[in-house]
């Protein structure tokens, strides 16, 4: 750690530093360290453990970086931020640090981790601390499990589904007899109730989501070889025959999965 400090600090030297990284500031570091989180998290959904020491070091990097541009205004410094960080590990974990028995759920534990951080916040509204930078789909699934906590949540899927069926209509509505941002609202809404979905079935919607865009992004990629095979590109075809691919290549991958499964592989 000592080396990397000082490597980021000579980066960010105003005499001798990278002309770019003296530039950055907070705002223009921000996306990068998103990306970074990102990069970590796909390199652990697709098992890549070669890739994963790296991408653990770029995201540290990002930790890094903010620190120093913390440390140049006044406003805090890597020691600080490790400080802090450890007093509320031990703050929030009371049945490990503290006298509280371990005898607990893993439900339990949860209650408590949100009863401390809602005491931490200092905060009566309820949806106050849910940060604004996260995805969009991330931070709807904690508005809603913070709003459940109270008692606003429909008590099954049945209600939640009732209401996807009622933006959908709303969405048609929208779409054949108002403007692009009633349209825009509408559509938000219908997100708004599939992340609701998604957390009544227990089910990540940005996971989820990202899975769905694997298998549109293979599916799509079985097209272009199966054109290629015929000696086409995909704007030398058209949607019928493309549609037509899309199904065999939908057939393929359910039945090399039902192979697998009858070995006892899956």
């Amino acid at each position: 750690m000592p080396r990397l400090l000082e490597i980021m600090a000579r980066l960010r030297d105003p005499q001798t530093g990278c002309p770019w990284d003296i530039e950055q500031t907070f705002a223009t570091i921000a996306p990068y360290t998103i990306e970074e989180a990102y990069e970590v998290a796909d390199a652990i959904e697709r098992q890549a453990w070669d890739e994963l020491e790296g991408e653990l070091g770029d995201m540290l990097l990002q930790s890094v970086y903010h620190a120093q541009l913390g440390a140049e205004a006044g406003l805090f410094d890597f020691s600080s931020i490790t400080a802090a960080i450890s007093d509320k590990m031990i703050a929030r974990h009371p049945h490990v640090f503290g006298t509280e028995s371990r005898e607990k759920t893993p439900d339990q534990q949860t209650a408590d981790w949100e009863r401390i951080k809602a005491h931490e916040r200092g905060s009566a509204r309820v949806l106050d601390g849910v940060a604004l930078g996260l995805p969009a789909l991330m931070r709807a699934v904690k508005l809603q499990k913070r709003a459940a906590r109270v008692g606003f949540d429909w008590p099954s899927t049945d209600q939640v589904l009732d209401k996807i069926i009622e933006e959908s209509r709303e969405l048609v509505e929208a779409r054949d007899t108002m403007g692009a941002a009633e349209q825009a609202e509408e559509f938000g809404d219908l997100l708004f109730v599939m992340a609701n979905l998604a957390r009544h079935l227990d089910i990540d919607p940005e996971a989820a989501l990202r899975a769905a865009n694997q298998k549109f992004t293979r599916r799509f990629g079985r097209i272009e070889d199966l054109l290629a095979e015929a000696g086409k590109a995909p704007d030398q075809s058209d949607l019928a025959e493309m549609d037509a691919l899309w199904d065999r290549a939908k057939t393929e991958e359910k039945a090399a999965k039902a192979a697998l499964r009858g070995g006892g592989l899956i």
